[in-house]
């Protein structure tokens, strides 16, 4: 197997949480351990093919992990591993400078943002 090369470190990071669903799931899950029918209830645009497919790599690469109990119905929840929750500092930049961003944009934030236990 050839070692992968990265031109700058920021490429790693965006290998691992990059993509339009990935930081949004892990600031949902920086609240706590979720349910995956939270997770859909909390991102009513993803589809639960993406979600699934999101969940799984990220758990793949260490930032999750994912918790399956052993009863019917099957319960399954996600959580931030030990690792995944290094990035709690990066997440909470990513959500300050995305405010920022809107109230220049738009002026009033609470026109644009959803309410959501994440925008307050």
């Amino acid at each position: 197997m050839t070692q992968k090369k990265y031109n700058i470190s920021v490429e790693a990071t965006l290998e691992v949480i990059g993509g339009k669903w990935k930081t949004v799931i892990l600031c949902h899950l920086t609240h706590g351990t979720k349910r995956t029918s939270e997770l859909r209830r909390l991102m009513p645009k993803i589809t639960q093919k993406m979600l699934t497919q999101q969940l799984r790599e990220l758990e793949h690469d260490g930032v999750i992990n994912r918790i399956a109990y052993n009863q019917v119905p099957p319960k399954v929840e996600y959580e931030l591993s030990e690792y995944g929750q290094s990035l709690t500092g990066i997440l909470d930049s990513l959500c300050h400078w995305g405010e920022k961003h809107i109230i220049k944009v738009y002026g009033d934030k609470h026109s644009v943002l959803e309410d959501s236990i994440l925008n307050q």
